[in-house]
């Protein structure tokens, strides 16, 4: 390890997870496993743990030491089995009966905007994220903090040809919306009745032309010109918003 390093994985090479939020949802989640814990006396005393999760007590600087410089452990760090994959042909069967929209993020690598859209996609009762498998992050501590929660109750699909998985997701009746600012249309006069499947590309490079070409419809949101362009995380959350307001 360099000198000054922090690791945000175990030398076993499973993530590590910090703070309150992060922890006690993977704590709730029965489809987690934990491997290990490390805490203050402080922080462990507010929680009801499992007997079958090895704790060890440690101070701040301890603590410190396990995960990334300056992150915000609040106390409470866990090392995890990432979880088990999702098909998208299940999730897409969860939501046969329901509204509820998609998020296709492609090649978005960036943790803490993936992170940032599971916490939008879990505050607007979303579906699911897809991700492209080779262009997106693994969990990790950084995500899981982003994502605040949300990575242990959003469903995360990863598929490996994102092309493919947009015809499925056609296929089982959603509308494709790829946002981008070059679009004429906003996403208010796309929208319509049907099941969304909101897409996004990564920041600065925006959606590959092969992923616009796999959508119904491209639209843009109506920001400001004194604006170029949002954060992802900031557009997934709009436009989550807008598609669970729509019919109200």
């Amino acid at each position: 390890m360099r000198k000054g390093h922090r690791p945000s994985v175990a030398p076993s090479g499973r993530p590590r997870f910090w703070g309150r939020h992060a922890v006690i949802a993977a704590l709730a989640n029965p489809d987690r496993i934990i491997k290990r814990m490390w805490g203050t006396r402080e922080a462990l005393s507010a929680l009801d743990l499992p007997p079958v999760i090895p704790v060890t007590y440690a101070d701040v600087a301890d603590l410190g030491r396990l995960v990334p410089h300056d992150a915000p452990h609040q106390g409470l760090v866990i090392e995890v089995d990432p979880l088990e994959d999702i098909w998208l042909g299940d999730l897409l069967e969860r939501g046969q009966a329901n509204q509820r929209p998609l998020v296709v993020l492609d090649q978005v690598t960036d943790p803490h905007n993936v992170g940032a859209v599971l916490r939008s996609a879990a505050a607007f009762d979303a579906l699911g994220i897809i991700t492209q498998d080779r262009h997106a992050p693994p969990e990790s501590g950084a995500l899981a903090r982003a994502a605040s929660g949300a990575l242990e109750v959003v469903p995360w699909v990863r598929v490996v040809n994102l092309a493919r998985a947009l015809d499925e997701i056609a296929e089982a009746g959603f509308w494709r919306i790829g946002l981008t600012g070059h679009a004429q249309a906003t996403l208010q006069q796309v929208m319509g009745e049907a099941r969304l499947a909101i897409v996004l590309g990564a920041e600065g490079e925006g959606m590959r032309p092969n992923t616009e070409a796999h959508c119904d419809e491209l639209a843009r949101l109506p920001i400001s010109p004194l604006v170029e362009s949002l954060n992802i995380s900031n557009a997934a959350a709009i436009a989550l918003y807008a598609a669970a307001t729509r019919n109200r």
